[in-house]
């Protein structure tokens, strides 16, 4: 980090700067200039106290840091593209993943049927929510175990990856024994014991970025995964809550660059939470692609007027395959392939 001192700050002044560096464990290296003095602090702010708490002294101007906060998920450490084995389905590298599913699983019939139509277009991961997380109580919950259950009946029966959310630490276990990724929504993305709890899984992790997160707490919320020895971590842009109405919520298609530009994670694109309108998807979807996603992960029903939950942001089978119609050019033009 670099301590900024004030202009005409006394010799006694800075070296009391020194002092406090070196008692905080870094080794401080003072360049003095004409007007003013900085002091840069050497050492690994992972295991050194934090410098920011200088800024009170009366001499000290401002405290910069050099470093990423998010060490782990930056490029800094890691500057190849990071690649996320899901049960031998890679994601994050030529090949673009398609995650897609209802919204909520309701029933056999509804889910398999889904499941059948979207590996049938090219999907190679079903989504699916067991357990839904509801603005409302009297809403629908969602079937819990028996959601969990169909799931994995539905990889039986179509060989498609899973996943789906964990919305508690209680819950972790039983649905990592299901799920091929476990998914943190954007309500829990800094639920920070459940983070660590999902980690020590190994399972692979979607973390959804939080509707009022910023980028740099997003990818923080990552860090606590890594940092808790979980390689694969998956970010996901889903929209941020902004001044807006005509859309549910504001896809942020520029956050999905900064992050492939900031961090080595893969990136998905989650469009129909994205904007909430179904009849949006298919265009949010190549804006995705020509930013840099990594893959997408999109709701798809069979009768999306009787859907359960979200009905008004979940294409139907025809509306899933003329996505899949649509974007290969735009798969070409960032040289990736389904």
């Amino acid at each position: 980090m670099i301590i900024v001192i004030r202009p005409h700050a006394t010799k006694e002044q800075i070296a009391e700067v020194i002092a406090e560096v070196e008692k905080l464990g870094y080794t401080p290296a003072p360049i003095h200039g004409a007007a003013q003095t900085v002091v840069a602090a050497i050492g690994d702010e992972r295991t050194h106290a934090n410098l920011e708490s200088l800024s009170v002294l009366p001499q000290v101007e401002s405290v910069l840091r050099v470093q990423k906060r998010f060490k782990l998920a930056s490029r800094e450490s890691h500057p190849k593209n990071t690649l996320v084995d899901v049960a031998g389905v890679e994601v994050g590298g030529a090949k673009f993943c398609l995650m897609a599913g209802p919204c909520s699983v309701e029933n056999e019939e509804q889910l398999l049927s889904t499941a059948e139509a979207v590996k049938a277009a090219g999907a190679t991961v079903l989504r699916g929510g067991a357990y839904k997380p509801r603005t409302s109580p009297y809403e629908f919950q969602g079937l819990g175990k028996e959601g969990l259950r169909l799931l994995a009946l539905a990889r039986e029966k179509t060989g498609l990856k899973i996943i789906t959310e964990v919305l508690s630490e209680r819950d972790v276990e039983h649905v990592a024994a299901v799920a091929d990724i476990l998914q943190i929504g954007a309500r829990n993305s800094q639920n920070f014991q459940l983070l660590i709890e999902a980690a020590k899984t190994g399972k692979p992790i979607l973390l959804k970025r939080g509707m009022s997160e910023r980028v740099e707490e997003w990818l923080l919320a990552a860090e606590y995964i890594l940092a808790h020895g979980n390689p694969n971590v998956l970010l996901c842009e889903r929209g941020i809550r902004t001044f807006e109405t005509y859309t549910r919520n504001t896809l942020d298609l520029a956050a999905v660059a900064i992050a492939k530009k900031e961090s080595h994670l893969p990136v998905i694109v989650d469009p129909s939470q994205g904007c909430g309108r179904a009849d949006l998807v298919v265009a949010l979807c190549c804006g995705a692609i020509a930013m840099g996603a990594d893959g997408l992960i999109i709701e798809v029903h069979p009768h999306p007027a009787e859907a359960m939950s979200d009905g008004q942001q979940q294409v139907d089978f025809a509306g899933f395959q003329k996505l899949i119609e649509t974007i290969p050019p735009f798969l070409r033009a960032v040289n990736k392939s389904v």
